[in-house]
């Protein structure tokens, strides 16, 4: 079937940022950067690039800082190893540390979004003396556990089969998305989107299982045009970095799960203890699932400055409000030490 036919988004989004990739141990790192200033480091998620951050860097920059966003390994312009344990979650670290050196600085605040915000959240607990502060969005800080992530999502499913179980296989999900990455990136956008009309699935989150034989998108909304927050443009510039590189890079950090939870045993039940801040929607999945994590900051994050559940917002927080965000960030990044 042939593609419709779309907009060509901009050559070059945010003209005024700098974009260029650097060398670290893992590979390259394609970044985008614009102002001066203290080093704010943004890490996305699935299945998004360093453009989810459009709204902050110019916004962060005008504040007076260094607003770098990333590609994260598998994702964009950036290095896509093929080996599945190339994306376990020390190798994001070692990525973020990498990404620090080779912009010459000392130190940085990290912030990261979904996927992102658990890499951000161990690269400041594993490596405290190089970032000062973290800032987590949709996917509150939950120490490892005592149970191994694959058998708890076994769990999690019950009757059908919760999504990261789904993502495990190699190639499984692959074959789903990738003969329409526009329209299967448009349906999974909508569908966790606040904004989204969905019938409610069995915990109120249609996304969350697939049921047996079936595909994710099958629980996808019918209508999944762009909305406010996701222009055509947005979706072209989406869908062309995947059409490019394929999904495998970013389904790879879920399959590397439980190799996370045995790499970071020795840091079992840790706190998070730099100056930290959380902002999550009212409609995000997290939110809900994780409810305990969040009653559990003032243990785990104890240096923790805000935890912000912005009403009315899903799962694509700084993009969906990032007006909101961005205030949160610049209040909160104003009242760091310096």
């Amino acid at each position: 079937m042939s593609q419709p036919a779309r907009t060509t988004p901009a050559a070059t989004p945010l003209p005024d940022a700098t974009h260029r990739t650097v060398e670290v141990p893992g590979g390259r790192i394609h970044l985008v950067e614009q102002g001066t200033g203290p080093l704010v480091l943004m890490v996305h998620g699935f299945p998004e690039s360093w453009y989810s951050w459009r709204h902050q860097i110019p916004a962060l920059a005008a504040a007076g800082y260094r607003a770098v966003a990333i590609d994260v390994r598998g994702y964009g312009r950036s290095a896509a190893p093929r080996d599945i344990a190339d994306y376990r979650m020390l190798a994001h670290v070692a990525d973020n540390v990498g990404v620090l050196r080779a912009l010459g600085e000392e130190s940085a605040v990290i912030v990261g979004h979904d996927w992102g915000a658990p890499i951000a959240a161990n690269t400041a607990l594993l490596r405290p003396d190089l970032f000062t502060a973290v800032a987590l969005l949709s996917v509150p800080y939950a120490p490892r556990g005592g149970i191994r992530p694959t058998d708890a999502f076994a769990r999690a499913g019950g009757s059908e089969e919760f999504y990261v179980s789904y993502f495990q296989e190699p190639g499984r999900a692959e074959a789903e998305i990738e003969p329409d990455v526009r329209g299967w990136l448009a349906g999974f956008y909508a569908g966790l989107s606040g904004d989204a009309q969905v019938p409610s699935g069995r915990d109120g989150f249609p996304l969350s299982t697939v049921a047996p034989g079936g595909r994710l998108s099958d629980r996808f909304p019918d209508a999944t045009a762009p909305s406010s927050w996701l222009t055509e443009a947005d979706l072209d510039f989406y869908a062309g970095e995947f059409e490019r590189t394929g999904l495998t890079g970013g389904l790879n950090r879920y399959r590397n799960v439980d190799r996370d939870w045995a790499d970071l045993a020795a840091w079992d039940g840790a706190p998070l203890t730099r100056p930290a801040l959380f902002i999550g929607g009212e409609h995000d999945a997290p939110t809900h699932w994780m409810a305990d994590a969040i009653k559990a900051f003032p243990v785990t994050l104890p240096a923790l400055s805000g935890s912000h559940i912005l009403e009315g917002c899903g799962h694509w927080v700084q993009q969906e409000r990032p007006t909101e965000v961005n205030a949160l960030l610049l209040d909160w990044l104003t009242s760091l030490p310096a």
